[in-house]
């Protein structure tokens, strides 16, 4: 199990623009040798078209045409590497303050988050911002990357006090892990190789401490959660009775002869089968999809949940929740929207706005009730029907919601239940 848990690691950048995470993720990828030669060739000859001597590192993570032409990153662009020791995806989310939204989506996955700081600006508002988000949500790891040191002449002093700027504001939020990394990542020093020009610094490098994060308690283990995607009644020989429920283990883990009860029906059986890709298994953990058969017949359907019978999640039908607004347009009051939670589609209604969070003190603003993007307020969610819910600070997958506009299909909100 332990294996499987820890051969992938997700992990998320965020910092301002130009704080260089382009080039650091170009980086990581060609010091570690994960460059495919036509990718190598591609950005080696863009580099000299734009009359670089040495090679643009940020081409090999801008790799839209009009992302370059435009010389700005707009989107969350996942880049896939592997070291002999781990296998990675980075979600690169754009610095500007107006694709906020895109962070949220980009960490919403993530074991980790590397924050890019600029050596000679310091802790700023987008900083702030960033680590809020992370620690919202609930990514278990954050690591600081103090970049540009080689702007700086490599002063420790420079280091030492960003170190304790970050740490001042963020006392205020959980982290419950963080590193602190002084690194240029123009250069190379400490991304993949240690640094010559900072002798005091001894910690690990960028990519050491990332191969070595230990992420095998991230995955909430302790409640079993089976959110049902499909049933499966294939109708031909051999599988006439067959009646299976198809989906990904949200969280914990299930086993054959399992108790377990259907939400939200609160009727209870035993699980007869479990069935991988490769065949039939005994027992099934965190994030496999599988089928699941039971030995009664119980009316079971997508969007139902199936969970062990001493531990079950809480339906309610009124959430309270903390809310990223990520759309352009303003929430309009009661409107109404389509809930998703896991694979359960619900109309619901925010019923409430209970307060607004300013990212620069964390303070609440109780007496602003309105929702405009990139805002993340604390809200209360009527639903239609009960969910089947854990606090995210429990599970990141049964506790998280998205809201999505019926009328233009848009998703315009993405929250944590508290």
């Amino acid at each position: 199990m332990e294996i499987h848990q820890n051969q992938l690691l997700r992990f998320t950048t965020a910092g301002s623009v130009d704080d260089g995470k382009s080039t650091l993720i170009g980086r990581l990828l060609y010091d570690s040798k994960s460059i495919f030669e036509d990718q190598m060739e591609a950005v080696e000859n863009s580099s000299k078209k734009k009359g670089h001597n040495g090679i643009d590192l940020a081409l090999f993570t801008d790799g839209l045409r009009d992302e370059r032409e435009q010389g700005i990153t707009i989107d969350v662009a996942y880049r896939y590497f592997t070291t002999p020791k781990r296998k990675f995806i980075i979600a690169d989310t754009p610095g500007h303050i107006q694709y906020t939204r895109n962070m949220v989506t980009g960490a919403s996955t993530a074991n980790a988050a590397i924050v890019l700081i600029d050596a000679r600006h310091g802790v700023i508002e987008q900083t702030k911002r960033h680590a809020f988000i992370a620690t919202l949500l609930k990514i278990p790891h954050l690591i600081v990357c103090v970049n540009k040191m080689d702007l700086v002449n490599f002063d420790k002093t420079s280091f030492t006090d960003i170190v304790s700027q970050f740490r001042s504001f963020s006392s205020k939020l959980e982290i419950t892990d963080t590193h602190f990394i002084p690194i240029s990542a123009l250069l190379g020093d400490n991304v993949v190789n240690p640094s010559e020009h900072m002798p005091w610094y001894d910690g690990g490098t960028l990519l050491h401490t990332l191969e070595t994060l230990e992420i095998s308690n991230d995955v909430q283990q302790e409640d079993a959660r089976f959110p049902v995607q499909t049933v499966l009644r294939p109708q031909r020989e051999g599988y006439l009775d067959y009646r299976g429920y198809a989906g990904r283990i949200s969280s914990g883990s299930f086993r054959v002869g399992d108790l377990v009860t259907v939400l939200p029906s609160g009727l209870s059986s035993t699980i007869a089968s479990i069935t991988g890709p490769g065949g039939e298994i005994e027992e099934a953990f965190a994030p496999m999809s599988v089928a699941l058969t039971l030995k009664d017949d119980i009316d079971i359907s997508r969007g139902d949940m199936i969970a062990r019978t001493t531990n079950p999640p809480e339906p309610s039908q009124e959430l309270e929740v903390m809310l990223c607004w990520l759309n352009s347009d303003a929430a309009k009051p009661r409107s109404k929207y389509t809930i998703k939670h896991t694979s359960n589609d619900q109309k619901a209604m925010i019923k409430e706005v209970l307060y607004k969070i300013d990212i620069n003190n964390l303070e609440k603003k109780e007496n602003d009730h309105s929702l405009e993007m990139n805002d993340i307020s604390k809200v209360r969610i009527k639903t239609t029907r009960p969910l089947m819910v854990d606090p995210y600070v429990k599970n990141r997958l049964t506790g998280s919601i998205i809201l999505i506009d019926d009328a233009t299909n848009e998703t315009v909100a993405a929250g944590m239940i508290v």
